[in-house]
């Protein structure tokens, strides 16, 4: 830190006031010291000059005051920086020699590190040989205790069989017991041909046996095979009539259903027929009555012309009947012309129409009455 220069003050050019004495504190600035408030006595300076040259005066004296005590400040200011810089080189190196300590810290962590997860690595990888190894142990183990248990379980069969057999020679010994009494009871035979003449019949015989056997064993697996075969097809024929039942009921009863439509239909049908044959009924009815009505008329209005009654048809018998109304009323006509002369004219008009119109009537009534017998002719 650099210092400004402090300009020196010359004391010639500045006038120096005479006073008799030198008054102390002279500002108000400045503390009182008591000691000297009770020394001091009441002096008047002698001054020569004027006022303002002793303002200027002590305007000086102060600034030279401030600038030393400043001076002084920044030496003391110097002094503590030197000595901060000192204890700051003094930290950086300390820092410095941490750093690098912590730099070698940190290198032997990594290699310790680096160290730690090979041996991390090693022990996984003979953990993972060891569980391999232990995994291929309890495999053998398990293989180990099969066998273990197939060969007791075979032994177990062995020793049973073994029993089986032995009781089978104490049950067969009275035979060989009773076949040695027979023989030390049999003639003395030579000795080269006694062991043919014994045993080669029982051998004969003991291996016809055993064919024989075996025959029927294989006769018997063949019946039980075939047995089972039956049995099987017993079961399918016992399945296929379960089904064939559920689908003849199924359709006995689908056509039980269309059974009951079809007498629901017989019965509409038969109400429709039956109310159709009391309406042909009642129109048969009209046509029996329109026929004896004409019959009847035919009976009272009979010409002999037509020939005879009963083989007449009923066209004839209502021309027949026609022919008589007109006879009729050309003889009434003819009666009441000679009757009335004066409305002779006026009669036979009136006459003639009501004829036409009849004759139309009758027309129309025979036409109707043919076409009705037709269709129940029908």
């Amino acid at each position: 830190m650099t210092t400004t220069p402090v300009p020196v003050l010359d004391g010639d050019s500045c006038p120096k006031p005479q006073m008799e004495k030198r008054v102390k504190n002279v500002f108000v600035t400045q503390p009182e010291d008591p000691r000297d408030r009770k020394k001091e006595t009441m002096c008047i300076p002698a001054t020569t000059e004027t006022s303002s040259k002793l303002l200027e005066a002590g305007v000086k004296a102060l600034k030279k005051a401030l600038i030393a005590r400043k001076q002084a400040e920044l030496h003391e200011l110097d002094v503590q920086l030197a000595l901060k810089r000192q204890d700051f080189r003094s930290c950086m190196e300390a820092f410095a020699i941490r750093r690098s300590e912590l730099e070698t810290q940190q290198q032997q962590n990594k290699e310790e590190e680096m160290k730690f997860e090979k041996f991390v690595a090693e022990k996984e990888v003979k953990r993972r040989k060891a569980l391999k190894q232990c995994e291929e142990t309890l495999e053998q183990n398990i293989l180990k205790r099969r066998e273990i248990e197939d060969l007791t379980e075979q032994l177990t069969k062995l020793e049973t069989r073994r029993q089986v057999l032995k009781q089978r020679t104490e049950k067969n010994k009275i035979y060989e017991d009773y076949l040695m009494k027979t023989l030390d009871h049999l003639p003395s035979i030579p000795h080269h041909n006694s062991s043919k003449s014994f045993t080669m019949p029982i051998i004969r015989r003991h291996e016809m046996l055993s064919v024989t056997h075996q025959e029927l064993l294989q006769r018997l697996r063949r019946m039980e095979a075939a047995v089972e075969q039956h049995w099987r097809q017993l079961q399918d024929m016992k399945q296929q009539h379960s089904i064939t039942m559920l689908m003849s009921s199924k359709e006995l009863s689908e056509l039980h259903s269309e059974l009951e439509s079809l007498k629901e239909k017989n019965r509409q049908v038969e109400v429709n027929l039956l109310m159709k044959r009391g309406v042909s009924r009642e129109k048969g009815e009209e046509v029996g009555k329109l026929l004896m009505a004409v019959n009847n008329l035919a009976q009272e209005c009979y010409i002999p012309e037509f020939g005879p009654l009963e083989g007449m048809s009923v066209l004839t018998m209502m021309d027949m009947v026609k022919e008589f109304v007109l006879d009729k009323v050309d003889t009434e006509r003819r009666v009441r012309r000679l009757e009335s002369c004066s409305n002779a004219t006026l009669t036979d008009k009136r006459w003639r129409e009501s004829l036409k119109s009849i004759s139309s009537k009758t027309q129309i009534k025979s036409s109707s009455k043919a076409s009705k017998i037709s269709d129940s002719s029908n």
